[in-house]
Order: structure tokens, then C-alpha cells, then sequence
């Protein structure tokens, strides 16, 4: 029993490349994501005390505060 393949059956269908594509720009998002959490840590981690409670928070929100950028750890909105 024999097996050919002709250059048109092996070849990638072209439907699978958007999906490919799709799958390394939710990698690239989710890295580009981490990037930005872990500088925001490292920037909130590099202040003071005193600097910290001038911004409203505290040492120990700041992984919650950069981990929620959207919303303030208090639950107040702040108007701006």
C-alpha cells in the first residue's frame, strides 16, 4: 500500500493563518499586558511611604492597584 501526496493536499489551507496570527497576538497582548503591570509595580514599589499615602494608597495595595488599573482600591472614582 502506497501513499502520494500532491503539493496541493499538503500544503496549509489558508483559512488556518488568521487563526495562527490570532493565537501569537493574544500571546503578544497578554506579554505586552504583564509588561506594563510589572513596570507600574515597580514604579508604585520605588515610592515612599509618604509618596504613597500623598496618591491615596497604601504599601500594601500596590499589587492591587497595579494589578486593577481601572478602578481606585477605595472604590471611589476620582473626577477628571
Amino acid at each position: 500500500m502506497s501513499t502520494t501526496y500532491s503539493p496541493t493536499s499538503s500544503a496549509q489551507p489558508t483559512a488556518s493563518m488568521p487563526r495562527v496570527f490570532s493565537v501569537f497576538k493574544g500571546f503578544w497582548d497578554a506579554a505586552q499586558e504583564w509588561r506594563k503591570w510589572e513596570r507600574l509595580r515597580a514604579d508604585l514599589s520605588s515610592l515612599s511611604d509618604r509618596e504613597l499615602m500623598d496618591i491615596g494608597i497604601s504599601r500594601g495595595e500596590v499589587d492591587y492597584v497595579a494589578s486593577n488599573r481601572d478602578s481606585d482600591p477605595r472604590g471611589i472614582r476620582s473626577a477628571g
